[in-house]
Parts: C-alpha cells; structure tokens; sequence
C-alpha cells in the first residue's frame, strides 16, 4: 500500500490531527523562507507528542550539513530530506555525521532530473514541482523509476487515485492540498487517508 506523508506540521492541532489519522509520514519543513518554517524548538515540542510509528522528516534548502545531522541525532527528526541543490558530495559528507536515511528531492523540469533521481546515492528519492508549489510537474515526463520514490506537487484528493495507478509510488507527499487559508485542515486530511486507505 502506498504510504503517506502530510507536509507542513508545525502547531499541536496539526500534531492532534496526525496522530488521530497515523499518516506514515509527517514534514517539518525548517527552510526559515518557507511560510511553513518552525524552529527547531517548535518541532522538538511536536516531535515530543507524536504517536509511535509515525516518523518525522525535516525538509531543508541547502542547510549546513551539521546541523542537519544534529537535528537527527538529537531525535527531533527521523529522516532527512533534501530539497535545494545538495550535491552528491553533500549527501557523502552529511552520511559521514549521521545514520539517519536521506531522501534527495528533484524538481522535475526535464527528463534529465528523473535521470539524476535514478542514480542519486540517497536512501530514496522524492519527485516534485518546485518548493511547495502546490502544482503538478507534467506527469509525461515520467515513465518510470526503479527505485522508492515519494511522489509530490499537487497531489491532492482529486488526482490521488490517478497518480498512485499511475506511477505506484512508495509514498504521496502532500501540504498545501491538506490546508485551509493556510492552515491544515482536519477534514481535508481524513479525505485523504480514507481515499488512501
């Protein structure tokens, strides 16, 4: 079954939210030009009263390697992912501070990028649009990925089914699909879950 992780977390109604609906997955996203940015603070007070099972990610933008390892190591995240421009040679350095898995983010313009997610070094891959863009990058550019791959930009409860007999991902990452004037919405979650589900 395709697995899940839901974007963006970062107040304790979201928290609530999760671990009533147990996604796979759950993102804090510490890019500070993000509007979706929590401290690390924050996110150890989340991270603190997440269920069991549901494992966090922190998303970052070109971040100094170390403190992403710290924040690994420290427990506040589970996984790192990777979303600006890390080169192998990052993700080489980052693996030398840390065991936490590494997922490397695309943005899909080209069918070189999916080209570049085959071969990248990291434990899985994620294809998407751009940064939270909230878009689809063009599905034709896809054909196939013989790896784990998280599959987002503009998945959304219209197009999830198509997307997961399209392509099979191992997991959907969805953000701003799941919120209301900003904010992630409780409802718009469940919808999600159950078409997932």
């Amino acid at each position: 079954m395709t697995k899940i992780k839901f974007c963006g977390i970062r107040r304790t109604e979201d928290v609530g939210y999760v671990n009533e609906l147990h996604p796979d997955y759950i993102g804090f996203v510490f890019w500070e030009r993000s509007k979706r940015y929590v401290t690390p603070e924050t996110a150890k007070v989340l991270k603190e009263s997440l269920a069991p099972g549901i494992k966090a990610v922190g998303v970052f933008v070109d971040e100094d390697a170390e403190i992403v390892a710290d924040l690994c190591d420290r427990g506040i995240i589970d996984i790192a992912q990777l979303h600006g421009g890390e080169s192998e040679e990052y993700i080489a350095a980052l693996r030398e501070l840390t065991d936490a898995p590494i997922i490397k983010a695309f943005k899909v313009k080209s069918a070189e990028d999916i080209e570049s997610a085959k071969i990248s070094s990291a434990d899985m891959v994620l294809l998407d649009s751009g940064y939270g863009t909230g878009k689809v990058f063009d599905w034709s550019l896809f054909s196939s990925l013989d790896r784990p791959f998280f599959l987002a930009g503009g998945i959304s409860a219209e197009n999830l089914g198509e997307a997961i007999d399209r392509f099979h991902p191992y997991a959907v990452d969805l953000s701003s699909a799941i919120e209301t004037d900003g904010v992630k919405d409780r409802i718009k979650m469940k919808d999600i879950m159950d078409i997932l589900r």
